[in-house]
């Protein structure tokens, strides 16, 4: 799939919604760190909003007027090592002024008949081990981004097709770490 015009930058992705850009420009500042890092969470805010109420914090991100009228990521700290994703997931609280957020993880992925030939009982560190050395698994990084609202958008990428043409996106690919994501905001 291709996200970007033929003329346009790595930068300046082409997509209708502003979740599914966000996303996408999350994607691409993760393609240019690299592989092999841990996850990353990002906090989404109101482009037009953040201009207004932190015009200090719009300038360092080079946020002016041509910025748009978007939603801007904001990377927070980098998680607690050690800690499951899920279990740190459910410590998060964000504050009225955050639209949503999104996490960047890699993982490695089997396709369906891969996962139906998993031997019964193994521990955690066994399977782990299994998925690792499996002939066909792929190692994938996976951006999920969710709004207060309910909207999600997931944008997935192989690292076999690394590619800003090769990225993969949709709201459903990606269901349980949206669902993870969207209980952030539960009340």
């Amino acid at each position: 799939m291709d996200n970007t015009p033929p003329d346009a930058s790595a930068n300046s992705p082409l997509a209708a919604e502003p979740l599914t850009r966000t996303v996408l420009e999350i994607d691409s500042y993760a393609a240019n760190l690299g592989w092999d890092r841990p996850a990353q969470l990002f906090a989404l805010v109101d482009t037009v909003r953040l201009r207004s109420e932190e015009p200090g914090l719009a300038e360092r991100l080079e946020l002016d007027e041509t910025a748009g009228d978007g939603l801007t990521p904001i990377e927070q700290d980098e998680l607690p090592p050690g800690v499951p994703l899920d279990e740190f997931l459910a410590t998060i609280a964000w504050p009225d002024a955050v639209a949503g957020c999104a996490l960047t993880v890699e993982r490695l992925m089997l396709p369906p008949a891969a996962e139906t030939a998993v031997p019964d009982g193994l521990d955690e560190a066994a399977l782990n081990r299994w998925v690792t050395e499996h002939p066909e698994r792929q190692e994938v990084r996976l951006t999920v981004a969710v709004l207060r609202d309910g909207q999600r958008e997931s944008a997935v990428r192989l690292r076999a097709k690394d590619s800003e043409t090769e990225v993969l996106t949709g709201p459903d690919l990606v269901p349980g770490l949206a669902e993870a994501l969207s209980a952030t905001f539960a009340d």
